[in-house]
């Protein structure tokens, strides 16, 4: 086989050069709608993991979402082999909460979209469930003007119950709700939305806590900044 035919057959295709302003243009579009995705996350997400950190998956997978797209949808053959190629793949990493995975189909569904020429829908479908998160994020009744979460976590659940947790922290004057709440047989891990008055309460929350539990591990975070 010659050489230099081969690289011109790979390379130099009428019909893929063809279609190559397409799939740039639907590869800049995804990319743009996956940052509005990701602003939209983190500005009206409620997950407890890093909204700022997760939200960096958005674009990739878009964009190559609309990179497979756009090479497979014109063949029967290639869409097969991307099947079988799929079907070996193993993700090991958990998604605990659902509106993480919702994210992550949205970003999914942009690729779809912008690689199967469907910009127009893609872009309006898109608008109105970004609107429709910010009309539900007007609605949302927080707990009094706090965007505080403490995430408190040990290794020994039989001695330290999230009763006793929250028993603790409302010890000291502030206002805590439990907002997650995971317990294995060798750690407790527990989250709370708390409101507090003074700073002076999150170490004396602290204190009382170690007392219970030498090897607890505390943290605290604001929501709005996650």
């Amino acid at each position: 086989m010659d050489l230099k035919q081969t690289l011109t057959d790979s390379f130099w295709n009428p019909a893929a050069l063809d279609s190559l302003p397409e799939v740039i243009l639907g590869l800049i579009a995804a990319a743009i709608l996956s940052w509005l995705l990701a602003r939209a996350y983190i500005r009206f997400g409620s997950s407890m993991s890093n909204r700022r950190q997760f939200a960096h998956n958005f674009l990739p997978l878009a964009v190559t979402t609309t990179l497979i797209i756009s090479i497979v949808k014109s063949s029967l053959a290639l869409s097969l082999g991307l099947v079988g190629a799929l079907s070996i793949v193993r993700f090991r990493a958990a998604i605990k909460e659902p509106e993480e995975l919702a994210f992550l189909f949205l970003a999914i569904a942009i690729g779809l979209g912008m690689g199967a020429g469907q910009g127009l829908i893609t872009t309006a479908a898109l608008l109105v469930i970004l609107a429709m998160m910010a009309a539900r994020d007007l609605r949302r009744q927080p707990i009094g003007d706090s965007n505080l979460f403490l995430s408190v976590s040990h290794p020994a659940p039989q001695d330290l119950s999230a009763v006793q947790i929250l028993e603790e922290l409302t010890k000291t004057g502030m206002k805590a709700t439990v907002r997650r709440f995971d317990e294995g047989p060798e750690r407790l891990t527990a989250s709370y939305q708390v409101k507090m008055d003074r700073p002076e309460q999150l170490q004396e929350a602290a204190a009382g806590l170690r007392q219970r539990c030498a090897a607890i591990e505390i943290s605290c975070l604001d929501e709005h900044h996650a």
